[in-house]
């Protein structure tokens, strides 16, 4: 395993982080258990989930599931970097269970801790924006839950980089530490986050985690898992809808990827892991196979021939890079 500090700070993590959400539903508590066992065996430190994962349960079901494999071996705590989120409704009638507000922070916290089983947050991520909430009032509930030993850091999820910039101008005139990370949605499909994201990050030194490196397994060889029937995830949601607007595309990109003897999802994954300032790309498997798959790109540096290719296919926006740049001739 590769580890890097998360951004700024002196916290480090493992290049691969294990996504949770697809614990309760679609993987088992007992195979979950299996999972993190695995992952943790094969130097991911790295774990994270949100509040409302599990809602094909029920909300916190996720969490829930983490914190009874905790209790199963306490001296893991001091290994894993645990990672939830809050700001997403936990109800369907509650006027105050989401949002950023100062008393859904804390009380999410403290209720995210309980079905964790344990006495501190690594990184409370906010899982979305809230408008209505000005940045005082969310960085002094922040600063509580840190002062008070509950959170050790904090970071965004699905921010513009206007907001990140936004953010850590209010936390810096509370002489707060601030954002350390970003989570955000990156792959070779999706490259918006080139132009602003990124770089507004990079700037102020959040660590960058990327959630759907693969983009939903469009990226991880989904016309032939389609032709074998072995398509699951890849089958359904995002990169269905992608793959009827992109089937050409992803065709040439899977031929791409035989030429040069590597696999699509390996390849898929090490271009996302390869991108300047990315700290961890966010995994979600529900195999040990999967996550042997996904560590198989940290041994993997794609050559130039297959990054030009690459770009061919999914070209970047106007010339490539952070904005306005990439548009001036």
């Amino acid at each position: 395993m590769i580890y890097t500090q998360l951004g700024r700070t002196g916290l480090r993590v493992s290049r691969l982080a294990l996504g949770t959400v697809n614990i309760g539903g679609r993987v088992e508590e007992p195979e979950a258990h299996r999972l993190m066992d695995h992952a943790l065996q094969r130097g991911i430190n790295l774990v994270d989930t949100a509040n409302t994962y599990g809602w094909r349960v029920h909300k916190g079901h996720t969490e829930e599931v983490i914190g009874r494999w905790l209790a199963k071996n306490p001296a893991r705590r001091d290994e894993v970097v645990l990672a939830t989120k809050v700001g997403d409704p936990m109800s369907d009638h509650g006027l105050n269970d989401h949002g950023l507000s100062a008393r859904n922070i804390v009380a999410s916290c403290e209720a995210s801790l309980r079905r964790l089983g344990t006495d501190w947050i690594d990184l409370y991520q906010m899982h979305h924006l809230d408008r209505t909430v000005g940045w005082d009032e969310v960085w002094q509930a922040m600063d509580l839950l840190v002062t008070q030993g509950k959170v050790r850091y904090v970071g965004s999820s699905n921010f513009a980089g206007w907001d990140i910039a936004t953010a850590q101008a209010a936390a810096q005139r509370r002489n707060s530490l601030g954002l350390v990370s970003e989570q955000f949605v990156y792959n070779l499909v999706t490259r918006y986050t080139e132009l602003e994201v990124i770089p507004a990050a990079q700037a102020h030194g959040l660590g960058l985690l990327v959630w759907s490196p693969l983009h939903g397994g469009l990226l991880g060889g989904v016309l032939r898992k389609l032709a074998t029937n072995s398509a699951v995830k890849s089958a359904q949601g995002r990169a269905l809808e992608a793959l009827d607007a992109q089937r050409d595309t992803i065709e040439a990109y899977e031929k791409l990827c035989a030429e040069h003897g590597l696999d699509p999802a390996v390849v898929g994954m090490a271009w996302t892991l390869s991108r300047p300032g990315v700290t961890a790309a966010v995994i979600g498997p529900r195999t040990e196979q999967h996550i042997d798959g996904a560590l198989e790109a940290l041994d993997h540096t794609l050559p130039a021939s297959l990054l030009a290719g690459l770009d061919r296919l999914f070209p970047p926006i106007g010339k490539g890079g952070p904005a306005p740049d990439c548009w001036l001739s």
